[in-house]
């Protein structure tokens, strides 16, 4: 395949499946507190967080890994100053000891930390300002989860990076990325060029997802899953991926490999692919080109959309699992586009209310409409072009759907945030 595409595409892996602790809306406020302090010098006495509404959105209802149970954004700037190191970005906070814990809590009692909703139009927009004496420091992150755009010291600009206050602009790189040529990639990408980036998600994401069934977090779907519809692949596909979202949401330490920027969606991407391939006995390349598929897919389905939306990330994840999961079973673009298409027209619609316990549910129904996408076609059915939001031909039907989430639910991002924060007893 053409040269350029292919280094592209392995730049975008490297970019985006990368390990974090915990929801990584917190954990990114926690990363900017983490760097503030770093720049001022000191603990401060005084910290403003302003953040945009989709992250109040996200941190609102979920534990804030190594915290001993919190949750919200009082909680993930605190720790970040208390404990934070920059340098490990979304795993700032995997450091933690007992006696900084200890010290958290004793600062949470008397902290002054002041929260302000920010005025932009950014769905992720956050930015951390620290107060000592004379002193200042100022982070403001944008967009993505460490994409730092501006940093000042007593005023000392001493990072500052442009950026779009659009709703979604891709990276030049995503502009490359459509369904044909990411299925020529996996077909002939060198596996060794690729080996590490997806053993690191396979070890960590089934992990955690092991882990979240034989633990007691959250709701428990993955368990549930289990105990009431039994063992077959097609259940445990979902049932796994769910259960490592349930042990993530409810503030288990243990890291999960993203897509997109989030989690929920990493795990999606990958646990029911190899739940899949482990069934059908297929090779580790095998299983490394399906996971190609499945995460290029995701990362495709979302870049039109954005990295907050009120569409949930899950339902691109899932229609990643299904492409991935059709490309184990012998498809090739044209199978894999149908599927794709297929599940959209499913699931597409599935709101996004924060960072819950609930996220594995829809976990659990985004992967379902992936694979029922791909039997469909596998049993010549299949959605038309004017079915619904279908359009003739699957890159058309990502772009609308990519401009319903981005563009069309935005009033409805707005009032789920109401909502939310009308029904808010913290």
């Amino acid at each position: 395949m053409d040269q350029t595409i292919y280094t592209n595409y392995l730049e975008i892996l490297r970019e985006e499946l990368v390990p974090a602790m915990g929801c990584t809306e917190p954990i990114a406020v926690a990363f900017a507190a983490a760097l503030a302090r770093e720049t001022l010098g000191r603990m401060p006495a005084r910290c403003v967080l302003t953040v945009s509404g989709n992250i109040i959105k996200n941190v609102k209802s979920v534990i804030v890994p190594n915290t001993g149970g919190r949750k919200g954004l009082r909680t993930a700037v605190a720790a970040g100053l208390c404990f934070g190191e920059a340098a490990r970005e979304l795993e700032v906070l995997a450091g933690a000891t007992e006696e900084q814990l200890e010290a958290l809590d004793r600062y949470l009692e008397t902290a002054d930390i002041r929260l302000r909703e920010a005025e932009s139009e950014i769905p992720f927009d956050l930015a951390v300002e620290l107060f000592d004496g004379p002193d200042s420091a100022y982070v403001r992150i944008v967009n993505q989860h460490t994409n730092v755009v501006c940093l000042r010291h007593n005023g000392e600009i001493l990072l500052e990076k442009p950026f779009s206050t659009a709703v979604a602009q891709a990276p030049e790189n995503r502009k490359l990325l459509n369904v044909e040529d990411i299925v020529r990639f996996a077909d002939e990408a060198k596996i060794e060029d690729v080996r590490e980036i997806l053993q690191r998600q396979i070890d960590c994401n089934m992990a955690i997802a092991e882990t979240g069934l034989h633990g007691n977090f959250g709701a428990g779907i993955g368990r549930i899953l289990l105990l009431s519809y039994g063992n077959s692949v097609h259940n445990r596909a979902k049932a796994w991926a769910a259960a490592g979202s349930d042990a993530r949401m409810d503030g288990c330490e243990m890291p999960v490999v993203i897509n997109s920027g989030s989690g929920n969606q990493g795990l999606t991407a990958s646990v029911p692919v190899i739940i899949y391939a482990r069934e059908c006995g297929v090779s580790e390349e095998m299983l490394f080109r399906a996971l190609l598929v499945s995460n290029l897919v995701t990362i495709h389905l979302k870049t039109g959309i954005g990295t907050l939306s009120a569409y949930c990330g899950a339902t691109s994840a899932g229609a990643g699992a299904g492409a991935g999961i059709c490309y184990l079973y012998g498809g090739k673009y044209k199978e894999i586009a149908h599927t794709i298409v297929n599940a959209l027209a499913i699931n597409s619609g599935m709101l996004c209310d924060g960072a819950k316990a609930s996220c594995a549910a829809k976990i659990a129904s985004a992967v379902e409409a992936g694979m029922l996408g791909m039997r469909m076609y596998m049993h010549d059915s299949q959605f038309y072009g004017g079915d619904g939001i279908v359009v003739t031909g699957v890159e058309n039907t990502i772009r609308a759907v990519s401009t319903i989430a981005r563009d069309g639910m935005r009033s409805t991002d707005r009032e789920v945030i109401r909502l939310m924060m009308a029904n808010d007893k913290s």
